[in-house]
């Protein structure tokens, strides 16, 4: 499949939502955020996204993780990474082989960063739509989450190991990375402490 010219309907969005939380101290993503379960908020960037699909990749906390996502949306599919305990790469590899096979690309949205802006999605998108092999955001020079991977890229998510995610493959790009400008810094927030759930914490340069 052409990595350029993906309709909305043919990408997916991908929620990693596997991780123990152990700096936190557990049940990260259940904790209160907003009047609702942390998960609720990555959840609603991904509704935003110009997707056709959501998957939550559950992996700790499983049974709790996939209530909440049902309880957000029935509709969302799950998979769970039974290797969570390898870290980021166990739980992308874990979604990305779930996808279908008209998936032409796929967000990555990590279930702990509650406050991505709406509006970055869609350039995300057009981006890879546009011959990119990945998208992702930056905010005063610093890149950020969610990205998007083209089909091309899937292949090379299946190699990744350890706790590191997506970012050896995005290292290794160069122009085939498309940077899409942020216009605030939730592209760079998640939640790591309970007094990171105000929302409020400052992002470091």
């Amino acid at each position: 499949m052409k990595t350029g010219g993906a309709a909305s309907h043919s990408i997916a969005a991908l929620v990693l939502a596997a991780g123990a939380g152990s700096r936190f101290g557990g049940g990260k993503l259940l904790a209160p955020f907003q009047g609702a379960p942390l998960l609720h908020a990555a959840l609603a960037a991904a509704r935003a996204a110009p997707v056709g699909s959501i998957t939550v990749v559950t992996g700790a906390d499983a049974a709790l993780v996939a209530a909440a996502a049902r309880a957000f949306d029935p509709t969302i599919r799950l998979v769970h990474a039974a290797d969570h305990a390898e870290g980021m790469a166990a739980s992308l590899r874990a979604g990305i082989a779930s996808l279908d096979d008209d998936a032409a690309a796929a967000f990555v949205f990590l279930g702990d960063m509650p406050r991505v802006p709406h509006a970055v999605l869609a350039p995300l998108a057009q981006a890879v739509a546009a011959g990119a092999a990945a998208s992702a955001p930056v905010f005063q020079g610093r890149r950020g989450n969610p990205v998007v991977l083209a089909r091309a890229l899937f292949g090379e998510v299946a190699a990744l190991t350890g706790d590191v995610g997506a970012r050896p493959i995005l290292q290794r790009l160069g122009a085939g990375l498309a940077l899409v400008e942020a216009p605030d810094d939730g592209v760079l927030f998640d939640v790591d402490a309970r007094a990171d759930l105000s929302g409020q914490r400052p992002v470091r340069p």
